[in-house]
């Protein structure tokens, strides 16, 4: 169908470096109640939590599909979202509080931090590891929004990420951050998620990425960016919502 990306071909491996490294994943939503707020005025309150389950469903999916990642975790304070991402296969990690003064984007780069810590110790005393084998757990941190996204995007750019430090890829905006990667590094996540993240994270040392990666790009925010979405191409999770409120399979751009 039109409106449903194909994933054919897609599940390749992401690196040839013959150090072998685990590979996480973290993906953090908000609570429900709070979004999507920009979508407010194209759709109902019961239609955006639809849409936001549906499009983290399909993002887990694509980075589960990824043939290097061993785990996908969702940060979350939500219990709707936790209930959907671990009937999804995902594993949970319960947004820690922090300071309830703080920001939003604030909290969000707070649980990205927390979470990377957790299964970075958790990875390597599992594995009987020493502390310097911290650097071997590697951490994608990745917008939750991402219905587009085809696991080749996300090997390709881990793959292209440099070793030792930090590495990011710009939203379609080309202000925002929808990847950030840390790889074969010992160092920190340090996640600055939010308003002109990506100038911000290319000034704290990550590395800027090039690829045509249209998916793994099209975080979605508002009414357009739904539509952009899904003329590229959605997961079926996402297209099947919009399936049911009465977005055509004709009207999206069959993708191969």
């Amino acid at each position: 169908m039109g409106a449903t990306r194909s994933d054919d071909g897609d599940r390749v491996a992401a690196s040839s470096d013959p150090a072998r490294r685990a590979v996480a994943v973290l993906i953090a939503v908000k609570d429900l109640a709070t979004a999507k707020s920009r979508l407010s005025a194209d759709f109902s309150g019961p239609e955006r939590t639809r849409l936001v389950l549906a499009m983290l469903s399909d993002t887990v999916a694509a980075a589960a599909a990824v043939s290097v990642v061993g785990s996908v975790t969702v940060v979350t304070p939500d219990p709707l979202v936790a209930e959907t991402a671990r009937r999804i296969g995902a594993r949970v990690f319960d947004e820690p509080l922090g300071d309830p003064a703080l920001p939003p984007d604030a909290r969000l780069n707070h649980a990205f931090e927390s979470a990377a810590a957790v299964l970075r110790r958790d990875e390597v005393v599992g594995h009987g590891r020493g502390y310097d084998d911290a650097s071997r757990v590697d951490i994608i941190a990745l917008q939750a929004d991402l219905p587009s996204m085809r696991p080749s995007e996300l090997a390709q750019a881990y793959a292209l990420a440099r070793r030792g430090g930090r590495a990011l890829v710009v939203d379609h905006h080309g202000t925002g951050t929808a990847a950030l990667i840390l790889k074969d590094s010992p160092g920190e996540l340090a996640p600055l998620f939010g308003v002109d993240s990506a100038r911000r994270h290319a000034e704290s040392g990550a590395q800027k990425l090039d690829g045509i990666w249209p998916g793994l790009r099209l975080d979605v925010d508002t009414a357009m960016d739904v539509r952009s979405a899904h003329r590229l191409g959605v997961g079926p999770a996402t297209a099947a919502v919009l399936r049911s409120l009465g977005w055509s399979d004709d009207a999206a751009a069959t993708t191969a």
